[in-house]
């Protein structure tokens, strides 16, 4: 992984400017589409801040880094996604403003760089169109939070986007208190501090050095070193690395493994699967962070629980793990 470093002399779109200076700083010929795919899959930032939006206007002067993998610029890898449609038996709530989905394993939660490969929120348009037919134009969906591919279970999506940004707020933990080094796991939050609940169940080698409950708090950031590729981990906070906090308990020991219940407070990429394997006890299929081999990253999203950005409603939705 080489780190370019470009200053743009004039203000400009961030795909723009990369479409120019990138093809001279690798000496490679890179497409539109490749620029657009760096961009999304995280891999430029501008003044030191992430920036995934092509159209991004970035400024005179300011610092853009992009980190590109110069063997790998030109190949394309062959994902094994499943195929999915959402059908009933997937919705697990629904309502006139928001969409609870319960996602399979090794199915992309948006559009990826690979421009005609399915996805969630595209998949959840066509069901909300089968709906409704007669619409001319394809319904409205709005992405709130994301999972990981390989990750399974309930994703949140909106129907309409006059909820967007009470939603996008309970999610955005900047807002939270994070002084404390050690958070409830009691099974009843505090709601003030955490409008949003996320549960999820990691499957890990058991050990003896794994307590019952345990809090994981550090910070995280994008690891540039030549053999990382498109890893993320441990990095100070000076460097960029922003905090990371995540509860853990034991919900069962058995067949070798143990069983976790996992408490994101914040939501950085791949937080969980860095912070067990950070304490040596990487999730089951996990070959990116030094899990032993399965057949699925054992990881699900087993619920969330919010406050109705409409009625007030407590919502509690949950779609149970199978691994």
């Amino acid at each position: 992984m080489t780190t370019f470093t470009i200053q743009p002399e004039s203000k400009t779109r961030l795909d723009e400017l990369l479409r120019k200076e990138l093809p001279v700083l690798t000496k490679l010929e890179i497409s539109n589409s490749k620029i657009r795919r760096l961009i999304m899959a995280g891999c430029i930032r501008v003044n030191g801040k992430e920036v995934r939006i092509p159209s991004y206007t970035v400024f005179a002067g300011s610092k853009v880094e992009a980190f590109v993998d110069t063997e790998k610029m030109l190949y394309e890898k062959q994902a094994d996604d499943v195929q999915f449609e959402v059908t009933p038996d997937s919705v697990l709530y629904e309502d006139e403003y928001l969409i609870f989905i319960n996602k399979p394993t090794r199915f992309p939660t948006e559009k990826t760089i690979v421009t005609d490969r399915d996805n969630l929120h595209d998949a959840v348009v066509r069901y909300l169109w089968s709906k409704n037919p007669s619409l001319r134009n394809p319904p409205y969906v709005g992405i709130m939070h994301r999972l990981d591919r390989e990750t399974s279970g309930v994703i949140l999506f909106t129907k309409k986007r006059d909820v967007n940004k009470a939603i996008f707020d309970m999610f955005d933990s900047s807002k939270l208190d994070l002084s404390d080094s050690k958070f409830d796991i009691s099974g009843n939050p505090d709601k003030q501090k955490r409008p949003v609940t996320k549960t999820y169940v990691a499957a890990v080698k058991d050990s003896a050095s794994i307590k019952n409950d345990f809090t994981v708090k550090n910070y995280l950031g994008r690891i540039t070193s030549k053999s990382a590729g498109c890893k993320w981990g441990e990095v100070s906070e000076k460097n960029g690395g922003v905090i990371a906090v995540t509860e853990f308990k034991v919900l069962k020991r058995e067949n070798g493994l143990c069983y976790l219940e996992c408490h994101p407070v914040t939501g950085r990429t791949h937080q969980i699967r860095i912070h067990l394997s950070g304490r040596g006890c990487p999730i089951v299929g996990d070959s990116l962070y030094g899990g032993t081999k399965a057949e699925r990253l054992c990881l699900h999203a087993k619920s969330l629980e919010l406050k109705h950005p409409v009625s007030g409603e407590q919502l509690f939705v949950s779609a149970e793990f199978d691994f």
